[in-house]
């Protein structure tokens, strides 16, 4: 039998990323034409429309596992006005955006929760919309905050560095595999923990990362709006996503 309802989930969780991942790189080719780089304008980037931003293998890992990315902003942190702090700046843009979104996406979820009236499917997907985007909003600034290229992590890492030693040059050499290394284990790790082998979730390393940051990132927000509408965070933690 068909269901409609996990159908409206995954087209509401669809939207959602289309448009966090938007807004991430929209941030960062915003702050570095601010800055003083022209590159990012140049090249298209500096739009709303996500066919711009969207890079395939990191849209398909964001849909399997929940943990992806977009193209990377190209830049040249040569015409800032202010290297470093342009850098810095431009790499922080992103994942500073996402926070602030996930803050003011969650209140939609309680007042849906306590105001809205049940609409068949309207409430569902409205539901489903908003806590996708807050929880997909606070997951993918703690996954780019990671130092592996082409994440956001990296670049801060290159904007703080002033030498390129070993580490560095592993990581510009070698992030972009050992990251894709962590998203297919974590992906194999939730099948068989699907298929009830719940050990393999111990093994899930990008997993219990993201559970450990997310909660103790989110908890602020969580602590915000549960004071605002009344509600202990206890309480809150059980609509989450994740």
């Amino acid at each position: 039998m068909f269901d409609l309802s996990y159908l409206i989930e995954i087209l509401a969780s669809f939207f959602a990323v289309v448009v966090v991942l938007t807004l991430h790189e929209f941030a960062h080719a915003y702050v570095a034409y601010r800055c003083g780089d022209y590159t990012p304008k140049l090249n298209g980037r500096l739009s709303l429309n996500p066919l711009r931003h969207f890079d395939l293998v990191g849209l398909i890992c964001f849909t399997l596992v929940g943990f992806g990315w977009a193209k990377p902003v190209p830049i040249n942190p040569n015409n800032f006005k202010k290297y470093r702090l342009g850098l810095g700046l431009t790499a922080c843009a992103g994942v500073v955006v996402n926070y602030i979104c996930a803050f003011v996406f969650y209140p939609f979820v309680l007042l849906i929760i306590n105001f809205m009236p049940q609409i068949a499917f309207v409430t569902d997907f409205l539901y489903y919309l908003f806590l996708s985007l807050y929880s997909f909003s606070l997951s993918f600034c703690v996954f780019n905050l990671l130092p592996f290229y082409p994440l956001d992590g990296f670049r801060l890492v290159d904007a703080l560095n002033r030498r390129r030693g070993k580490i560095y040059r592993f990581l510009r050499q070698y992030g972009y595999y050992i990251l894709l290394f962590l998203i297919i284990e974590s992906f194999i790790c939730n099948i068989f923990v699907r298929m009830g082998i719940s050990q393999m979730d111990y093994f899930n390393i990008l997993g219990w990362i993201m559970q450990f940051a997310t909660k103790y990132l989110g908890f602020p927000i969580l602590a915000v709006w549960g004071l605002a509408f009344g509600m202990p965070v206890g309480e809150l933690w059980g609509l989450l996503l994740w």
